[in-house]
């Protein structure tokens, strides 16, 4: 039986890394069709554990391909952004050291039969698990990241280059930054227990 999320999710890292080409593309059209993809890798987010959970197709390797997925595609955007000098390089090396590390964590949380979120959550504070393990913080964390990818892109348009979208894009890619290192310092906090014997 074909697993259809899995697909979802290999479907959107390959239009994630087909959006990437796109964006190098200094034409208009180009720019916009890139936005337009990019909103379809978005949803596809969404889509593949809504599939997964509707078809009744949750797996072991559904979780960890979604996971990986999200990383690829969230590193794709942020490397491309800063390779076409549209935001600073120290944006993608601070995802991708919070990434690995926080990945790390959660592999070896995953060892002891513990998870990211939900009943088993690794997370024990209530601050961590408001941080990284409750709806709100991941939802609006998921939304500041989105809106930041859409906005740098139609930021470079020509329609809105001359805007306040330049700015308002730069300062949801802080923000986005800003909360990727405030969801993973209490996994690399509370996850030393884990490490511990």
């Amino acid at each position: 039986m074909i697993n259809v999320p899995n697909l979802v999710t290999v479907a959107r890292v390959i239009l994630a890394l087909v959006t990437a080409g796109l964006i190098w593309l200094s034409a208009d059209s180009m720019r916009w069709l890139s936005l337009f993809f990019t909103i379809i890798v978005i949803w596809g987010d969404g889509l593949d554990g809504y599939l997964a959970r509707k078809l009744n197709q949750c797996t072991k390797l559904g979780a960890v391909l979604d996971i990986a997925g999200d990383r690829v595609v969230e590193m794709t955007y942020w490397i491309a952004f800063a390779a076409l000098g549209w935001l600073p390089v120290w944006i993608p090396l601070i995802f991708l050291v919070r990434g690995t590390f926080v990945d790390a964590m959660r592999a070896q949380a995953s060892e002891l039969g513990k998870t990211a979120f939900g009943e088993k959550t690794m997370m024990e504070t209530p601050v961590g698990k408001f941080l990284v393990a409750s709806n709100f913080s991941r939802f609006t964390y998921a939304v500041v990241k989105a809106l930041a990818f859409c906005l740098v892109i139609a930021a470079h348009t020509t329609a809105l280059q001359s805007t306040s979208v330049p700015a308002v894009a730069l300062a949801l890619s802080y923000f986005a930054t800003f909360f990727c290192i405030m969801r993973g310092l209490p996994v690399l906090i509370e996850g030393r227990r884990l490490l511990a014997g």
